[in-house]
């Protein structure tokens, strides 16, 4: 679990959500080398696609409002069951509406330990046993933590159905929470942290934070540092579960081939007396504008010959009613994959680096705003001032009329491709319930996007991009990175 809630820490900065639920862009890989000669192109493929005239954006219902069925028991838990008998599977789940983002500084890493810990363990069964009756089914469970929500997850085949409610109650209602597991968690954490500090994007990710949000919690990383692991315990878990584990604060979910009435009478008898509780407060908001000046980190690596590049400031929230606008304007500046600005200048014109990608990285509380790549440790000045004219490109010279149609015919696909399975529509709206958007959100996204203009993606690209004050944190050698650097600001050197 520690590995990937690591992962999942740097991910959420470097590389976290769309502006609406859709899919992350799939890096082109590289070819494998081959003894046969490959064959040519044909000569309408031969050039870059995405240069093609858009094609129109369809528009209408995504949801069968047939086939989903919401309620609310009297103790305030939301029930969501989204239908599809197609195939003989079923997915439930549990996810509520607070986070990480809820921890004090003190305690940061809390909700990743809480989640690790409760799936050793719930109800009879200890680690060992639940493990075995779950794989028994051939189905699977897992409990994850982000910012915004913990997720409790069981799913498999729906002939098994009781047996995986069962599962599902035992992990939300009794989770075991036992303190000599949570000893086990806590030494796995602190040595996934220490591992962790060998990956550069890792290294960029966290001190990125630490200088965007000082204090805040967002400061610091979801898994927590080794100072504030070393401090928790199963009386914190237990704490911090009772406290965000209550019904109002919850939604119930069932998607596949379920019956949404049998459904719906099994959750009333399961959590009808799960007696009603204070939800908590959402956590401090993050502080706005930051930096409020620039700020040059370099972390020093010695051994590196490539350098990680990060640039940033705060950025937009979740429920941000500018969020659609704000997603198009950095489709074309570097989250539009091949065809963005950043990718044609940082990539194939100067062949800086492999890649090179930037985006909106959405929470309740403003996330950041974040530009990545790595390049020599000789280049590293000049990727940084093309990075910089870039983002200062983008406010001069805002998408034109077909960049913004290709980044609406972009944005409009993925998001299809991302609701192709009913565990991910339901995922999308249970998204859309843990933020407090409206429901009807789906059906309506490709139309918002549709509505925006150049006007409004221009005026997004002054108001959301601002180079002269971002943080740049830089990870390699020092001896070299601080001198080549100079000119941008004061240096600050630190050790990871």
């Amino acid at each position: 679990m520690i590995r990937a809630a690591v992962a999942f820490a740097t991910l959420t900065l470097l590389f976290g959500c769309a502006s609406d639920p859709s899919p992350a862009p799939v890096a082109e890989a590289p070819r494998e080398s081959s003894t046969e000669a490959a064959a040519p192109l044909p000569a309408a493929s031969a050039h870059r696609s995405w240069l093609d005239p858009s094609p129109p954006i369809e528009t209408g219902p995504i949801v069968d409002p047939e086939r989903l069925h919401i309620s609310t028991l009297a103790n305030g838990l939301r029930v969501m069951v989204l239908e599809d008998h197609r195939l003989p599977q079923a997915g439930l789940g549990l996810a509520l509406r607070r986070g990480a983002a809820n921890e004090a500084p003190a305690q940061a890493g809390l909700a990743v330990f809480l989640a690790d810990l409760m799936e050793r363990g719930a109800g009879e069964r200890d680690a060992l046993a639940l493990a075995e009756a779950v794989e028994g089914l051939g189905a699977s469970y897992g409990v994850s933590a982000g910012w915004d929500s913990i997720q409790v997850d069981v799913g498999g085949l729906s002939r098994d159905l009781d047996a995986m409610f069962a599962v599902l109650v035992d992990l939300i209602r009794r989770p075991r929470l036992e303190a000599f597991e949570a000893a086990k968690v806590k030494s796995e954490t602190l040595a996934g942290l220490e591992r962790a500090k060998d990956q550069p994007p890792t290294l960029a990710a966290w001190s990125f934070a630490r200088v965007v949000y000082g204090e805040h919690r967002f400061g610091l990383p979801m898994s927590g540092t080794p100072e504030t692991v070393a401090l928790l315990d199963a009386d914190q878990a237990r704490a911090f579960h009772e406290s965000l584990f209550v019904p109002g604060n919850a939604i119930l979910y069932a998607a596949g081939d379920v019956d949404a009435a049998d459904f719906v009478r099994r959750v009333e008898v399961a959590f009808a007396d799960w007696a009603a509780a204070p939800v908590p407060e959402p956590g401090a908001a993050p502080p706005t504008p930051t930096p409020a000046a620039r700020r040059i980190v370099v972390v020093d690596r010695p051994d590196l010959g490539q350098a990680q590049i990060v640039i940033g400031h705060e950025g937009v929230g979740r429920a941000d009613p500018e969020r659609v606008p704000a997603g198009l304007m950095n489709s074309t500046l570097g989250g539009g994959g091949f065809s963005s600005r950043l990718m044609t200048v940082i990539r194939e014109r100067e062949g800086l680096a492999y890649g090179v990608h930037s985006g909106f990285r959405l929470r309740r509380g403003a996330g950041p705003f974040v530009v990545s790549t790595a390049t020599r440790v000789s280049e590293t000045r000049r990727a940084i001032d093309l990075l910089l004219a870039e983002l200062e490109g983008i406010r001069e010279n805002p998408p034109t009329g077909a960049e913004l149609a290709h980044a609406q015919t972009y944005s409009a696909g993925r998001f299809a491709l991302g609701l192709e399975t009913s565990g991910a529509m339901l995922g999308s709206l249970v998204d859309l319930d843990i933020h407090g958007l409206p429901l009807d959100g789906l059906d309506t996204y490709r139309a918002r996007v549709a509505a925006v203009t150049t006007a409004t993606a221009a005026e997004q690209a002054r108001k959301r991009i601002h180079p002269g004050r971002a943080a740049i944190v830089v990870v390699g050698p020092a001896e070299t990175l601080a001198p080549a650097l100079e000119g941008l600001g004061p240096v600050e050197i630190v050790q990871p």
